[in-house]
């Protein structure tokens, strides 16, 4: 049995610089493949088993030559334990191979000695340096086809070297192989007398142990278990120090303090616990702990904020919209979260920083981000568990890009909610009603504006408080800084979203007719109002019949390209599969269409 202390290995290269070889061959060497594995292969060109295909398990892989996927393999070397991901080398699958990296201790960057350092070279090299893998080796493979020359591999290793210790690379080395052959992978090669280095193996055998996390007692709650009356159990693994009963525990981020009464564990109560171990805590006393919350040591409690700078690798096709609500997923905690601004862009080959408003698939830099509730962290520096996230796109579930926080920012301590000593019911108790939001939605010509006016007049003439906010208006004012980008879009929306609470916190009900084209930002507005204080009403009607309206001219101009991004013809529109109303106007005047709104009013007033 493998010794404790598992070491996790990725490997990572460009597309075909022989990869899935090296990777075949190092399990083979090391006789990880089991015999029926091994005779089920197809041959290589020399007529021995083709290593390569040990790891690609897709059939679009088998197609293409190329590694899509992360495959995890373990194997051994003397008594220490490898779990080995096979990261993706082309740059399509940059996301894949970040998955792998995150988790890793040690990494194998593969380098094609016919091809030299390329782009992804450093993309992987650099992204390695970002995730916190601090040793790496690079193998510079198919030494065979330049006749093993010493001055070709000098020349690569000292490019690479170079640029490795530039992003502040330390643990660094260098070996000649050929992953066909077998060449200084696990045995030593007589084509390279002149080299005096470690083979593979034996670099990684020489890996230590991952150390376990030092410093104050840290936990994130991953599930609360209850079991009859008496028993309530905080489950979790341990990220960092020592725990033992009666330590004091600070929950974060309520930041209520209790002791440790109990830790249990499946097989009997322990009398310490250290980082790795998963247990469950019980306290000396009931408190409100959720999944997603932190368990800390009292004296020493991690950093709670709301704001952030980040590096962020963005792993979507569809580019970064600042602006729009992401679901951010730090260790077991969830929440929404902005990007506010794009603070750079980083050029993978020179490291320079370029300014950018956006990220498209696989750019690198940094950014700010704000949270809808503070969390619990630690600079990804100090800590991968509570210094690392994902971001995902809250309408499709797709994993959008994966961050490493750098430090908070300092209005996250200097800016802080003022409790107002008068509420929202009280100023609604004085206008006799309730607060309440109705988001007219559609193009540009359905007739949102004309309906909420003729709701506005019919609502203050039943005497209720209202106020109409207007695509049109607001961008002459308050918006007027923005354009019609995706971006400018979102952020149009993001405004108009928080002036309408802000409104509705007034006891006012709230007409905002805007196109708001986008699905993910009239979701992100409906979540920041109260519980049924908000009403989607989809103003529909075909794009033929609102182009034949056309009263503003604005579709001819967009015809004719004079309009760039108009909702519609340029860009798209998203309506909403489930509005609370939809109203047809090609079918009804604006005064039926006003009536059917308004009784949808009365019916949520009467709530």
């Amino acid at each position: 049995m493998a010794a404790p202390g598992i070491v996790r290995l990725v490997a990572c290269g460009s597309v075909d610089d022989g990869k899935s070889t090296l990777i075949g061959r190092l399990l083979h060497d090391c006789d990880a493949v089991p015999a029926d594995t091994l005779a089920a292969l197809e041959a290589d060109e020399a007529g021995g088993p083709d290593l390569s295909r040990l790891l690609d398990g897709l059939g679009a892989e088998r197609e293409q030559g190329i590694t899509i996927d992360v495959a995890w393999r373990s194997f051994d070397i003397g008594e220490r334990r490898f779990i080995l991901a096979d990261a993706p080398g082309h740059e399509q699958y940059t996301r894949n191979m970040v998955t792998a990296a995150s988790v890793a201790d040690v990494a194998v960057v593969l380098l094609d000695a016919t091809r030299g350092v390329l782009t992804q070279t450093r993309r992987h090299t650099r992204l390695l340096a970002l995730l916190g893998v601090r040793r790496v080796l690079l193998a510079v493979n198919k030494m065979d086809r330049v006749d093993w020359s010493r001055q070709v591999f000098d020349r690569l290793v000292g490019e690479w070297l170079a640029f490795a210790a530039g992003l502040g690379l330390s643990d660094i080395a260098a070996v000649p192989i050929s992953a066909r052959g077998g060449d200084n992978v696990v045995a030593r090669s007589s084509h390279t007398p002149w080299f005096e280095g470690p083979t593979l193996v034996d670099w990684l055998a020489a890996t230590p142990a991952p150390a376990q996390a030092a410093g104050p007692f840290r936990m994130a709650v991953q599930s609360v278990i209850r079991h009859g009356a008496g028993y309530r159990g905080l489950a979790g693994r341990i990220a960092g120090g020592t725990v033992r009963p009666g330590d004091r525990l600070r929950i974060l981020p309520a930041g209520t303090e209790a002791a440790v009464a109990r830790i249990v564990t499946f097989d009997g109560n322990l009398l310490q616990a250290t980082a790795g171990q998963s247990i469950s805590l019980v306290l000396d006393r009931a408190v409100d702990v959720s999944r997603g919350d932190v368990l800390a040591a009292a004296e020493a409690p991690p950093e709670v904020a709301d704001l952030f700078e980040a590096d962020i690798v963005w792993m979507s096709e569809h580019a970064l919209l600042p602006g729009r609500s992401y679901w951010l997923q730090l260790g077991t905690r969830t929440v929404a979260a902005r990007i506010g601004e794009v603070r750079r862009r980083i050029d993978i080959d020179t490291g320079e920083a370029r300014p950018a408003r956006t990220f498209a698939l696989n750019d690198l830099g940094a950014a700010t981000l704000s949270l809808d509730a503070p969390i619990p962290f630690a600079p990804y520096a100090e800590s991968r568990e509570f210094g690392g996230f994902i971001l995902i796109d809250r309408i499709t579930d797709e994993t959008v890009g994966a961050g490493m926080i750098r430090f908070a920012l300092r209005r996250a301590d200097t800016v802080r909610p003022q409790r107002l000593s008068v509420d929202r019911e009280q100023r609604a108790a004085l206008k006799g009603q309730k607060p309440l939001v109705v988001w007219f939605t559609g193009l540009s010509g359905a007739g949102k504006s004309t309906i909420a006016n003729l709701v506005d007049q019919r609502l203050l003439s039943d005497g209720l408080h209202a106020v109409m906010l207007d695509g049109d208006n607001v961008r002459r004012g308050l918006n007027r800084d923005l354009g019609f980008t995706e971006a400018d879009r979102v952020e149009n929306i993001r405004r108009v979203a928080e002036v309408a609470r802000l409104m509705t916190d007034a006891g006012l009900i709230v007409l905002v007719a805007f196109i708001s084209p986008f699905e993910a930002e009239r979701q992100a507005a409906r979540e920041i109002m109260a519980p049924g204080e908000f009403l989607e009403v989809h103003v529909d009607a075909p794009l033929a019949v609102v182009e034949a309206r056309d009263v503003k001219g604005l579709y001819t101009r967009a015809r004719a390209g004079e309009l760039a991004n108009f909702t519609g013809i340029a860009s798209p529109y998203e309506p909403p599969e489930s509005p609370d109303l939809r109203v047809d106007t090609s079918a009804c005047t604006p005064e039926q269409a006003a009536d059917q709104v308004i009784g949808l009013i009365r019916a949520a007033l009467r709530d």
